[in-house]
């Protein structure tokens, strides 16, 4: 592959000496279809973006209106239809108060406008903080400084050099819990460590970003929501802000439009992007409050203004498909229409790998569902990471018709959510087989 010329993102390139690249040709429903008419599942919405199916008629629609009457426009003193609608849209959906909508182009961008507009917003008022914290197995993007609120170490470590210097928090461990607690019973004990790191910093921390309930890139970690409860009384209390970062889990996902709903908190940012154009266009937003916008209003001469600007900001073609998907949650009543598909999900998984001999849990929100492989289910003893267990169960996956791609030695579900009962029954099937191809019985 060395005289390939695309350098594909998050793969070791010298992979593909053995494994040649997919190519894929159309896409329809759940359906992937290459270049020799093999028909792929695709169980992981081609990175948790796509939400209702390849090549949807009213998605298609909407894009191919919006394309005969405006492609692009600068988005600074203008603005255009699709971005007022998907705005309003959008207001009607996410709690109170948060009442801003700030457009970039992708879930890294966001997460970093977040952290300026947090900084930004104590420098405005006259006092400099300069850190942020996160989790263990947080996940953020990997643009620099999303970076540096990176717990995987996996995409983090060999920055490190020339990361902000942020403050990383111990988070749950739901799985391998220390305390011996259950995350659906549990009182959040862990948060003791984000308790003592935001009391010991308190006065040098911006704002606390989190992935709410479900750690999705750090492998699929669900925590109690009574996390977030005490999460967001402390930041409260201490006049630190909380980024909420539901690019991956919101619209849906978890079984609620967005997941901070689970914990009945409202953030001071919230950050969208993946879904929210249904898996079409890249389009990322940050919402926050009008305490925070207002920090930034003033008159030019003050320099508060908050200046971060991309060329694709606010693109039409993406507000437009973005405006369609929060009318088909509406009109057709997803949230509703989903539970019996993924209760139904969780359910053949669990069949499936609860009492398999290396099953070391089954763990599910919503229409996300998890089963982490282990040696040892006594102990919890993972295999051995060059092993690459996770991997080969997804090349087998891949020769028996799923996109099934793992996390280490997680293999996880997040199909479009037009996927039929029938449907899951042949991709937990699929994921099985592959799963005892690698491991035996």
């Amino acid at each position: 592959m060395r005289d390939y010329p695309i350098w594909h993102p998050c793969t070791q390139m010298k992979d593909h000496e053995k494994y040649p690249l997919i190519k894929i040709v159309k896409g329809k429903g759940i359906y992937l279809y290459d270049d020799k008419g093999k028909k792929y599942i695709d169980a992981i919405s081609s990175w948790w973006v796509n939400l209702f199916g390849h090549s949807n008629e009213r998605l298609n629609n909407a894009l191919k209106q919006q394309v005969e009457k405006l492609e692009h426009v600068i988005f600074a003193n203008f603005v255009h239809e699709p971005a007022l609608k998907l705005t309003e849209k959008l207001l009607k959906v996410v709690p109170k108060p948060l009442t801003k909508v700030f457009f970039a182009d992708n879930g890294s961008s966001a997460v970093e406008v977040a952290m300026k507009m947090s900084f930004g917003y104590f420098k405005n008022k006259g006092e400099i903080r300069n850190r942020f914290v996160y989790l263990d197995s947080g996940y953020h993007g990997e643009t620099l400084g999303a970076l540096s609120v990176c717990g995987e170490e996996l995409y983090s470590e060999m920055y490190k050099e020339i990361m902000i210097n942020n403050i990383r928090v111990k988070g749950p461990d739901c799985f391998r819990c220390p305390y011996g607690k259950d995350r659906n019973t549990c009182d959040a004990e862990c948060f003791e460590f984000m308790e003592q790191a935001l009391l010991q910093h308190k006065k040098e921390i911006c704002a606390v970003l989190i992935e709410p309930i479900v750690q999705c890139a750090g492998g699929f970690k669900i925590y109690s929501p009574e996390y977030l409860q005490k999460l967001r009384r402390l930041t409260r209390e201490l006049g630190i802000h909380l980024i909420a970062d539901e690019i991956a889990v919101g619209f849906g996902r978890t079984g609620k439009m967005f997941a901070c709903e689970h914990a009945g908190i409202t953030p001071d940012f919230m950050t969208l992007s993946k879904g929210i154009t249904g898996g079409y266009l890249p389009l990322s937003v940050v919402l926050t409050t009008d305490e925070i916008y207002d920090a930034f209003y003033d008159d030019y001469t003050s320099l508060k203004a908050f200046l971060h600007s991309h060329s694709y900001t606010g693109n039409p073609l993406a507000c437009a498909v973005a405006v369609e998907v929060l009318s088909i949650f509406e009109e057709e009543n997803i949230l509703e229409k989903n539970k019996e598909k993924y209760q139904y999900l969780q359910k053949r998984v669990k069949e499936r790998f609860l009492n398999y001999k290396f099953c070391g849990e089954v763990r599910y929100k919503g229409f996300i569902v998890a089963v982490e492989l282990v040696k040892n289910r006594e102990n919890k003893e993972p295999f051995d990471w060059k092993e690459r267990i996770g991997f080969q169960i997804y090349r087998k996956a891949l020769e028996k018709g799923a996109l099934l791609r793992n996390l280490g030695d997680v293999i996880y579900f997040m199909p479009p959510y037009v996927i039929e009962l029938d449907e899951i029954d042949k991709l937990v099937d699929i994921a099985y087989s592959a799963t005892k191809d690698v491991l035996g019985e």
